[in-house]
């Protein structure tokens, strides 16, 4: 007899955490670039930022740990924008670099990937 386990019941991203060399100066990058309050806790010699965007996420930035979370090894986020060819031009202007895209996907959406100037490959997700 085979028993379907149910679904995980989750709302949505609540919190997405990039591990950076340097934690407050990628999240004052961030807060600057989206226009978000920075927060910072120093512990000792350990400093831990984050910024709640507009969308309801925390975005939160973590010594990196070679052992544990080496810088890139997050997960990529893709944010959700208007239009891709217009924030892919401004965020270039801001100093990211291209990773790779833009790819068209379908119903007239299109992703692509950068990498921001501390090492954290992100992605955009929405017109082109």
């Amino acid at each position: 007899m085979t028993t379907q386990a149910s679904a995980v019941a989750v709302r949505g991203v609540r919190a997405v955490m990039v591990f950076a060399d340097d934690p407050e100066a990628s999240a004052r990058w961030w807060g600057k670039t989206l226009g978000a309050e920075v927060h910072v806790d120093r512990d000792g010699t350990s400093v831990f930022a984050w910024i709640d965007t507009s969308g309801g996420v925390e975005l939160g930035f973590h010594p990196a740990d070679d052992e544990r979370n080496p810088r890139g090894g997050s997960p990529v986020v893709y944010w959700a924008v208007e239009s891709v060819n217009a924030t892919r031009e401004a965020l270039l202007a801001r100093g990211c670099t291209h990773h790779r895209g833009p790819l068209d996907i379908g119903a007239e959406r299109s992703i692509c990937q950068f990498t921001d100037p501390f090492g954290t490959v992100f992605g955009l997700d929405g017109p082109a």
